[in-house]
């Protein structure tokens, strides 16, 4: 408990007291957001303001994660280094995407074919090392097995599973990097779905099946749950400092930096902690906001209409009319409610297991 807490408080407090720091170098040299001409005009006004913030809260998150180590002694752990491996590869793909569109000034930042092979490059590394580095149980960080609450009890293979593992981190990422349109939407509802994480981390850590007198249905084999629980916790604080300086009217905007690293990091949390399809639910504004893009992609090239006034759908309530905070907060609601009912059917899944 006392990593969850070191870690969840220093990450909060990095990027609390260090995100001006930021601020102030990013307007320093003009880093600045473009903004597209075909959004919302409300989004005008917020042209120049400093982007790249994801660099504020993945720092903090990884100083958060190792200083933890060294104040507690203890030492990290293959499932937790590699959440941050993915979390910080998909970070540094968004910032390559990001410095491009506001330092070379090509509004479309990197091109598709090499973001994509960055993104690729990056997931597939962190699938296949995830079936590495067995423990004394023989347990790996991921394992072959697709899961809800628990793995099912049958295997897809190791190539397949690459395949299931890559989905999810470009589904998660994608999902995310759309979700982020509105100030402190995405930040605000990636702070939930963390801090599911960390509950979950801390309950499977104390039902684990190493632990059992007997191995039951109820127990969970993860092989670092709690170390888990220390990477939530961090990314959770962090984000929760990054908040107060996102949330409208932002100061600094997270970019495809800050957007990459958190989907990569939910995903790469619901693969280890064996919650994979949980994450649908407990991440399901993500989920809502990316079929919304679907659904509007497809009605218009099958039909020739639009089923939105603009996708992804947080802008197509802010055609109809509506604040951007008013947005924010009922999106908010819908994220929570999300959680709730995910972490609802986690504790079922053990009561009735």
């Amino acid at each position: 408990m006392k990593q969850i807490l070191f870690s969840g408080m220093i990450g909060l407090v990095l990027t609390l007291l260090g995100t001006p720091a930021l601020i102030k170098l990013l307007a320093k040299h003009g880093y600045g957001q473009y903004i597209r001409d075909d959004g919302p005009k409300a989004h005008h006004s917020k042209r120049g303001t400093p982007t790249m913030g994801g660099i504020a809260f993945i720092l903090a998150t990884l100083i958060a994660y190792f200083g933890t180590k060294a104040i507690t002694g203890e030492m990290p752990t293959a499932s937790g280094l590699l959440v941050l491996f993915l979390t910080t590869g998909l970070g540094l793909v968004g910032f390559l995407d990001d410095y491009i569109k506001v330092v070379k000034r090509r509004s479309l930042g990197l091109r598709a074919k090499a973001k994509l092979l960055g993104q690729s490059f990056v997931a597939l590394a962190f699938a296949i090392l995830a079936m590495q580095f067995s423990d004394s149980r023989n347990l790996t960080p991921a394992s072959q097995k697709l899961s809800f609450v628990q793995d099912f009890n049958w295997s897809i293979g190791p190539v397949l599973f690459v395949i299931w593992a890559y989905f999810m981190i470009a589904a998660m990422s994608n999902g995310v990097n759309l979700t982020d349109g509105l100030d402190g939407l995405a930040t605000g509802a990636s702070v939930m779905v963390f801090g599911a994480y960390t509950f979950i981390g801390l309950w499977e850590h104390g039902q684990n099946c190493a632990y059992a007198i007997k191995a039951t249905a109820s127990c969970y084999d993860v092989r670092d749950p709690l170390d888990l629980a220390v990477v939530a916790a961090a990314l959770m604080g962090s984000c929760f400092g990054f908040l107060w300086w996102n949330t409208s009217p932002a100061k600094i905007f997270m970019g495809d930096t800050g957007s990459l690293a958190l989907g990569g990091a939910l995903a790469g949390l619901a693969i280890v902690s064996r919650t994979e399809l949980l994450l649908a639910i407990l991440g399901g504004l993500f989920v809502i906001i990316t079929l919304s893009v679907i659904i509007q992609v497809g009605s218009f090239r099958m039909t020739g209409k639009r089923v939105f006034k603009m996708a992804p759908l947080q802008h197509h309530f802010e055609l109809k009319g509506w604040s951007e905070v008013l947005i924010v907060v009922r999106f908010w609601i819908i994220q929570g409610l999300c959680v709730a009912v995910g972490l609802g059917l986690f504790y079922a899944g053990w009561v009735t297991g």
